[in-house]
């Protein structure tokens, strides 16, 4: 097989290429005076089952664009099977119609990356899991829980705990952790009374006394998570940590983190982690890198990638 690398997440390929040991392929993605993406593959890959490691994460467009032009360089270099493995999967929250006149554009990058010449995606914690039905080509939506049940089993393990949902929206997800860790689950219900109030949050379940678990996929500006942190705090839990699988972490949210009451926060790094990031100090990073690599692996064999999850 061939890995190849873009620009999103050079770390998290090169892990997964020492997982695999197998050395990641000479391409060259840079940028003309103009800022036009330029790709070359360096080596051949006529006849060779290939793989793209890209997140697109933040720019996601420029990062998109080096994934679409790769995924052509490949095809027009006759590889034989094109896989885009796309730790975090951009648009991914534009996946409806939330308004008149509003575009799908989950829809719309999936129909990019398949007419780009891409056989097959490996993705990892879709934000809506109907985005698997958004392409026409063999799509599998690998999940965090393994990675993130066996920090918690490591970390926390002899406390008791309980799984939080930070909305009603995410009860599936957190539902999924609580069985595989033996514990009961709580859910954060939030809502506007009228228009520019405050949320009220309201706590589905008992937490008084035991260490919370927030389970969601993305945190973006963290806002949402802070203040069921502080829900949670009010209702008597002891302690309050959060597993994220996306860090996207834009904007002041890095610094809202670390300044809330959240004992820690663990994100993986499917999103290259900041500078910002790696040095707060309720912010830890896990590695997906094993999870991606062995997914690839029995890509590549024909194996079974869902017994990966059994």
């Amino acid at each position: 097989m061939k890995l190849v690398a873009g620009n999103s997440n050079r770390p998290l390929a090169g892990a997964i290429a020492d997982y695999l040991k197998v050395p990641l392929a000479r391409a060259q993605v840079r940028r003309f005076a103009d800022m036009e993406i330029f790709v070359e593959i360096g080596e051949n890959v006529r006849g060779e089952d290939t793989f793209i490691i890209q997140s697109t994460s933040s720019p996601t467009n420029d990062h998109l664009m080096e994934l679409l032009i790769i995924s052509d360089a490949l095809r027009r270099a006759s590889a034989r099977r094109i896989t885009a493995v796309i730790p975090y999967f951009g648009y991914a929250r534009q996946d409806r119609k939330s308004a008149a006149r509003t575009p799908i554009s989950a829809k719309l990058v999936a129909n990019l990356i398949t007419h780009s010449g891409v056989d097959r995606v490996l993705t990892l914690d879709l934000h809506a899991g109907q985005i698997q039905g958004f392409f026409d080509i063999p799509t599998d939506n690998l999940f965090s829980a393994p990675v993130m049940v066996r920090d918690v089993k490591e970390r926390l393990g002899g406390r008791q705990k309980v799984v939080v949902s930070p909305d009603v929206g995410g009860v599936v997800r957190a539902r999924a952790l609580a069985k595989r860790i033996d514990a009961p689950l709580a859910i954060v219900d939030k809502r506007r009374e009228r228009p520019g109030e405050s949320e009220v949050m309201n706590i589905i379940g008992d937490v008084a006394g035991l260490s919370c678990i927030l389970v969601d996929d993305i945190v973006d500006s963290g806002g949402t998570l802070c203040n069921a942190a502080d829900a949670l705090l009010a209702q008597g839990a002891s302690e309050v940590y959060a597993y994220i699988t996306h860090g996207v972490l834009s904007g002041g949210a890095v610094t809202r983190i670390a300044k809330s009451r959240l004992k820690e926060m663990v994100i993986t790094d499917s999103i290259l982690p900041t500078e910002a990031v790696k040095v707060a100090h309720n912010i830890r990073v896990v590695s997906i890198a094993p999870l991606m690599g062995e997914a690839i692996g029995r890509t590549a064999t024909e194996s079974s990638v869902s017994s990966l999850f059994d």
